[in-house]
């Protein structure tokens, strides 16, 4: 296993991190050529390894691009970071086509959509009926009331510059206040939700319809062609 690209994403990357948040680092690494041109080369060529304290998620080179190619919220972030625990000349050649991952249907489908499966999950808690949240549920549900509308605050500017800005502490104040709304008040929150969904679903892209699969491709070759070099 060889790390190509690592480094601190979530609240931290975000601007939105408190004093009871986690560190979680993400990464990339290439499995051994042996593992990938054996038996089961697709199951090595599609692992993950999970670790907690600390939290650390490393996709293999072929899982982390698969997952990139659709735009996932937490994969993309990645490529964006400003800084890199560990950043090789591999992982420097996956960031440079990092906008060959990106494309118009796919930022609208998994940004919104997350969003949306987070904001449907937390006012689903005041469906269920309760007599008061614990403090552990509101603040669960505060977290996932801000992240939200982060994701779609971030994937609005996405499809408008073809740039991912995780930064959003501009609107710090702003998205904590969304949260508290979530807890308090989750038909106002409703309400904020769909206005900003609405802004991502009108908004002009300058993406492509279709990622470059094609050139994430070849550089996933190269790399494990470089890698059987000793």
């Amino acid at each position: 296993m060889r790390t190509l690209l690592m480094g601190v994403v979530g609240s931290t990357a975000y601007g939105l991190a408190t004093e009871t948040s986690d560190e979680d680092l993400l990464g990339v690494f290439l499995a051994d050529s042996r593992e990938v041109l054996g038996l089961d080369g697709a199951a090595a060529a599609g692992r993950s390894r999970v670790t907690t304290k600390p939290d650390v998620t490393m996709h293999e080179l072929g899982k982390y691009c698969s997952l990139a190619l659709k735009c996932n919220p937490t994969v993309t972030e990645l490529l964006w970071l400003p800084e890199y625990r560990v950043e090789t000349e591999a992982g420097r050649r996956l960031r440079a086509l990092r906008g060959k991952f990106l494309s118009t249907e796919y930022v609208r489908s998994a940004y919104g959509g997350y969003a949306l499966q987070q904001a449907k999950r937390l006012l689903g808690r005041h469906e269920a009926g309760k007599d008061g949240f614990s403090a552990d549920t509101a603040r669960r549900t505060a977290k996932h009331g801000r992240h939200c509308l982060r994701l779609l605050i971030q994937a609005q500017r996405l499809l408008a510059t073809g740039e991912l800005i995780l930064d959003v502490s501009a609107q710090r104040e702003d998205l904590f206040a969304a949260g508290r709304l979530a807890v308090e008040d989750p038909t106002a929150f409703a309400a904020r939700f769909e206005h900003e969904k609405a802004g991502l679903d009108a908004v002009a892209s300058v993406l492509p319809d279709r990622p470059d699969r094609a050139a994430i491709d070849t550089l996933v070759v190269e790399l494990r062609m470089a890698a059987l070099t000793p």
